[in-house]
């Protein structure tokens, strides 16, 4: 009898060793903010704020380029003509990402660094 008795009491030893003890936690205040939900942002015209219109790239404003030597002056002339926030001089058999970017202009050069497209991507 003695046995059984301690199996059980060695048991609940145990079992109690793993509950997780009781948490006391404070009752909310009114004033508590820890569950409030969070207001809404701002409306960005209340403030004034707006948005910058996104930078696209105008190709057609770079054409002027083609057939001249791509040197830093016509590549920053041209970036700055397709109002593009990126640049790219693509050379013969460059490997670039495909990736398209309406914000970037590409400048397609030969071997001779001539430039043969102004397009965008």
């Amino acid at each position: 009898m003695f046995r059984p008795t301690s199996l059980a009491l060695a048991s609940l030893l145990a079992l109690s060793a793993c509950a997780t003890p009781p948490q006391d936690t404070p009752p909310a205040d009114e004033g508590d903010t820890a569950f409030a939900p969070a207001p809404p942002p701002p409306a960005l015209e209340d403030e004034g704020i707006r948005e910058k219109p996104p930078v696209i790239c105008n190709d057609q404003a770079g054409q002027w380029a083609v057939g001249q030597l791509a040197d830093e002056a016509l590549v920053e002339k041209v970036q700055a003509d397709t109002q593009s926030k990126y640049v790219r001089v693509i050379k013969p058999g460059m490997m670039v990402t495909m990736d398209y970017r309406e914000d970037r202009v590409n400048i397609d050069v030969d071997e001779e660094n001539r430039v043969t497209a102004v397009r965008c991507g």
